[in-house]
């Protein structure tokens, strides 16, 4: 099975390949071959006679898992199977499965999604009797989130002063109680959500040392991160944890790069990557720079090169292509955001008829997802096939959802979120007022609903519903013992009633709900027969409903089976990383947007920007497009804007049309390296500051006449040449002295605030 792959890698990707000790850190630029290098390495090190369970490789989405496992074996053949690779979450699922009850969790815990978790914190909110909308519970839940990723419990919560202090500006005084009763309840129920499989392990591995913690440092002798950049601070110390043996850390190979780091608001942290060097330097640390692009061609490439240079935190790489020269990029400029869908549209059209793309080479890439709606008009006008990424997930379908609360009940009787959504459904008597006395009774006596059921002194006819309920429950307990994930299911959705209940609505919706259902017994089934053409060697199959709902759970918008449909794909830039298409439309490039208005108070949110504006033009392999609209529609108003000043960091010749971009071009001055660390040099690269915003003041809209001397916080000095629109909106022409040409602008004055110097 195996082949002479060394061959088909370039000379520094070889290197990175065959360095298979120590630590190492690879840096790859995109489209440089990052996941041909880690897989490799993999295959390598297998190749070498290293026992493939030894070895760990950590992803973001089961998707690149998946992948990486299938480029495995094609080189050592089905011994790739036997390599731990999975997301960080799945991964740690897979050991507090074994390890849990030595943190006082069962092994058969709930996996809590996104919405389980806000509707526990809903009920926390209800029960201290908090304004709901002061208490917003996605802020609450970002809130605990954050905490959780840096090792904050909610005792040391409490004792923050700087974190209360900021709960109580913000009038969310109760956060830190919040945090606290929500951390029981997940307890008491035998559940953890997204964050708990990392913060639960960092425990288990910390409490317990020279069990479990020498346990899997002994298991894993080699330890791989893809995405290295996108780690946030929990998940690097759960890892240095892992790697070090013995008081020195073995083979840890992580593999990233610093320039597409654009997860801040997860918690991602880019200090992890450019702090790496310094944690490792003293154990014979190596760093191999992936520079060879071979997704795109020359004028984007070099785009994107100059583009990053303006960030001061980077390690230093110049990415570089042999794919030609290409088209240069091409810049839409519109009057307002209806025509720049229009021309995103029109261009499109263009660029199927001449260049023969098909819709799914082409992408549609914005910064907000309010954004589609302008592109999904046009594309439908002119009926072109399209799909809008990061819709309504297919498992958070109100049915879908609704079987799997039964069979997550069946796994895990202490689950009350699951309890709470299928005690009543369908319809059995058990009113939400003897659903509320039953969680009362729980949360006075410390003690899952489920065995209160029998003990909150309801009327007969509710305790026989309820007794019914149980007795229907502890059967598909019975029977997920002995049968198959699919088996069971089938089972539960009949029994249950459910299929009965979507059966009784005949409407057009009540048929797609019940494929709904069927389509999700349809993915077990084929989950089972997945698992047992999986295994191979000692390894055995598990094809247990517990394993089908870890395996859902853990599940990202990439891992769903996309449409066959050949479309054009729109989506924001964050869910575009990783991706890549013939064709690339960047738009609404404006000051406020992109970059959003949220990051311009802050040089690390700018730096960050820059980095998403980076991923967006790296996407495109050879045709690039990046738009933006002088006027849009923003909370019902319409608004003038200015471009981003990242079109203004492209150089001139990488444009099809250097006017549109002369016309808001900023010089640069080039401050020397501010600081060298080993292979890193964090630059300081600025557009040169004319005037300083603390002093500018802007002056009443009425004192700006035709002859005027001004200020312009952007262009400096001017003078009014003339003044037209209507009195609410007024707009002046000013010449401008020091700017490009044109020097003469069209300036909105309610939005473009100017100092009168006269």
């Amino acid at each position: 099975m195996s082949r002479n792959y060394l061959q088909e890698l370039n000379e520094v990707q070889k290197k990175a390949v065959t360095a298979t000790d120590g630590p190492v850190l690879v840096v790859a630029g995109p489209g440089s071959g990052k996941t041909r290098v880690l897989t490799y390495r993999i295959a390598h090190i297998i190749e070498k006679g290293v026992p493939p369970w030894e070895i760990l490789a950590l992803t973001f989405t089961n998707k690149a898992a998946r992948e990486m496992k299938e480029r495995i074996a094609k080189v050592v053949g089905d011994r790739a199977n036997q390599v731990w690779a999975g997301t960080f979450h799945s991964i740690f699922a897979r050991i507090l499965r074994v390890e849990a009850d030595k943190i006082g969790y069962p092994s058969n815990f709930t996996i809590y999604d996104t919405e389980d978790t806000k509707s526990v914190l809903n009920a926390i909110i209800k029960e201290l009797n908090l304004d709901k909308n002061v208490y917003n519970v996605n802020a609450i839940r970002s809130r605990i989130s954050s905490a959780k990723s840096n090792l904050i419990t909610p005792k040391l919560y409490a004792e923050n002063q700087e974190l209360m202090e900021q709960d109580r500006l913000a009038k969310r005084g109760m956060t830190a109680q919040i945090y606290e009763k929500y951390t029981a309840r997940c307890k008491r129920s035998g559940a953890m959500d997204f964050d708990d499989l990392l913060y639960r392990l960092y425990e288990l591995l910390q409490k317990n040392p020279d069990g479990v913690l020498d346990k899997y440092r002994k298991k894993f002798k080699y330890i791989l991160v893809d995405e290295f950049q996108d780690t946030n601070y929990l998940q690097y110390a759960i890892v240095k944890k892992l790697v070090h043996y013995d008081g020195s850390p073995r083979n840890i190979c992580v593999v990233g790069d610093d320039a597409q780091s654009i997860y801040a608001f997860r918690g991602a942290t880019i200090q992890n990557i450019l702090d790496f060097e310094n944690d490792f330097k003293p154990y014979g640390f190596q760093v191999f720079k992936l520079e060879q692009n071979y997704r795109s061609t020359e004028h984007i490439v070099q785009a994107a090169n100059e583009v990053i240079t303006y960030n001061k935190k980077q390690i230093q790489k110049k990415i570089w292509s042999d794919k030609g020269i290409g088209q240069k990029i091409k810049v839409i400029k519109s009057l307002n955001d209806n025509e720049e869908g229009k021309r995103v549209a029109d261009t499109i059209l263009e660029q199927k008829n001449r260049f023969h793309l098909r819709n799914s080479d082409i992408a549609i890439l914005y910064r907000t997802n309010a954004q589609s709606r302008i592109f999904e008009e046009y594309l439908r006008r002119y009926n072109v096939p399209y799909r809008v990424f990061g819709g309504l997930s297919f498992y958070q379908r109100k049915e879908v959802k609704d079987l799997i609360a039964y069979l997550r009940l069946a796994i895990n009787q202490l689950d009350e979120e699951a309890l709470r959504r299928i005690i009543n459904y369908p319809r059995r008597n058990i009113g939400d007022a003897s659903v509320e006395k039953i969680s009362a009774l729980a949360g006075q006596v410390d003690q899952p609903m489920w065995k209160c059921l029998g003990q909150a002194n309801l009327g007969a006819r509710t305790q026989n519903a309820i007794n019914d309920f149980v007795a229907m429950i502890q059967d598909f307990t019975a029977k997920a013992k002995t049968n198959n994930a699919y088996d069971i299911a089938a089972y539960i959705a009949k029994r249950s009633g459910l299929i009965d209940e979507l059966k009784n609505d005949t409407t057009v919706e009540g048929a797609g709900r019940l494929e709904n259902v069927n389509a999700l017994l349809d993915g077990m089934k084929a989950f089972v027969e997945d698992e047992v053409l999986r295994v191979t060697g000692t390894d055995e199959a598990d094809t247990s409903l517990a394993a089908y709902l870890q395996n859902i759970a853990l599940l990202t918008d990439f891992d769903e089976n996309q449409s066959e449909v050949d479309h054009v794909t729109l989506m924001s830039v964050h869910s575009a990383k990783g991706l890549e298409f013939k064709s690339v439309f960047v738009a609404g490039l404006e000051e406020s947007l992109f970059p959003s208005f949220l990051s311009m108070d802050s040089p690390d949110q700018l730096d960050e920007e820059r980095r998403l504006f980076y991923v967006a033009i790296t996407r495109a392999e050879e045709y690039l497009t990046l738009t933006y609209a002088t006027s849009r529609y923003r909370y019902g108003q319409l608004r003038g804007g200015e471009p981003s000043r990242f079109l203004s960091e492209i150089p001139h010749h990488h444009v099809e049309s250097t006017s549109s971009i002369r016309s808001f071009s900023k010089e640069r001055e080039e401050t020397p390296v501010a600081k060298v660390m080993g292979n890193f040099a964090r630059t300081a690269v600025k557009p040169v500051v004319k005037i300083d915003p603390a002093t500018f003041k802007a002056s009443p809209i009425d004192q700006v006449k035709v002859g005027t001397n001004i200020l312009h916080l952007k262009f400096g000095e001017g003078k009014v040449l003339s003044m037209d629109g209507n009195k609410d909106n007024p707009v002046a022409t000013i010449h401008f002295k020091d700017i490009e040409e044109p020097q003469k602008r069209r300036i909105m004055l309610k939005y473009a605030k100017v100092q009168v110097l006269d």
